[in-house]
């Protein structure tokens, strides 16, 4: 089983504490995000877990527990968003100087193949441009050039949810280009940032888009990745897409352990926060020896073995 820690939330940046407390004890409890009073109980013990696929936008605070991980005998590596939007954008993320020295910190502790760039989400605006983007780009590829292997790209995806709250910015002044990825324009973009990429000797691929761009020197790929897994660590997990996530989607099967409406990031463009101040409560409540980020669900029994079993065996 490969947790996914998470997609829904930024564990590292503002759960750490309680995702290590789960660790010690052994499990989680993770509620279905469309029915927040159904839960289920996620084994963390080492001998079910094949690998952890951490996501954040700042996994500062988790550097210092990186030790106990290793010590359990933990496989991990992260998915790092690393862009550098204006603030109207990205509220409440750490400066980009500071996320680029934590990148290297991250680095430098667990190697760069376990370290993943994420540029990610491409927002083309009228305050973002194409020209924005590749000035931006290059800059994060020459600081990170030597302490990462690969980047991550994907274009904005405009869902209702991003599109309420991207329209308090078009009152602002923001134009948002939401045909981006038919754009000439965008795909010379594309086509120089893996130059750029290729260049500081990075893999580029994309995440979870309609489109084909390996014409531009960007191949799909898969941020939950069972290759990568092969090679790191020499081990072999399922290689099923994982029929939970968007279609274009390439990651193999994992079990989430985040709970949307709880990053506190602040994020216009994001997709797991419908509501900030939803968000803002629920961080206030968070209790770090709950069994579940949000609240005191009951816990339901230990599944059977059996249950473990299979999800392994289904490779």
């Amino acid at each position: 089983m490969i947790i996914s820690a998470s997609r829904r939330t930024d564990i590292p940046a503002f759960y750490s504490q309680w995702f290590m407390n789960r660790i010690r004890v052994g499990f989680c409890v993770v509620p279905n995000p469309f029915n927040i009073n159904q839960v289920s109980r996620v084994s963390l013990k080492p001998e079910d877990v094949d690998a952890i696929v951490f996501w954040s936008k700042n996994p500062a605070p988790i550097l210092t527990h990186l030790h106990e991980l290793d010590q359990y005998g933990f496989r991990y590596y992260f998915q790092f968003t690393l862009n550098d939007y204006p603030n109207a954008l990205e509220p409440s993320v750490p400066s980009v100087n500071e996320r680029l020295a934590t990148f290297l910190r991250l680095a430098e502790r667990v190697g760069p193949i376990r370290v993943i760039w994420r540029y990610d989400p491409i927002i083309i605006s009228n305050m973002t441009p194409v020209d924005f983007h590749r000035e931006k780009f290059a800059r994060i590829a020459s600081s990170l050039s030597g302490v990462t292997s690969r980047v991550m790209v994907s274009l904005c995806d405009f869902y209702q949810k991003t599109d309420r709250r991207l329209a308090a910015l078009e009152q602002q002044g923001y134009s948002f280009n939401k045909d981006a990825a038919s754009s000439t324009e965008v795909a010379s973009l594309l086509k120089d940032i893996a130059v750029i990429a290729g260049r500081h000797n990075m893999e580029i691929f994309t995440c979870a888009e309609e489109l084909d761009f390996s014409n531009l020197g960007i191949r799909p790929g898969m941020c939950i990745d069972a290759e990568l897994l092969q090679k790191i660590w020499s081990i072999s997990v399922c290689r099923m897409k994982d029929p939970t996530q968007r279609k274009h989607c390439g990651c193999v099967v994992s079990k989430d352990i985040g709970m949307n409406d709880t990053c506190m990031h602040g994020c216009r463009y994001c997709y797991s926060t419908r509501n900030n101040a939803l968000a803002e409560r629920r961080y206030s409540e968070h209790d770090p020896n709950s069994p579940a980020i949000w609240g005191h669900p009951a816990i339901p029994p230990e599944p059977a073995k059996d249950n473990y079993r299979q999800i392994r065996l289904f490779r």
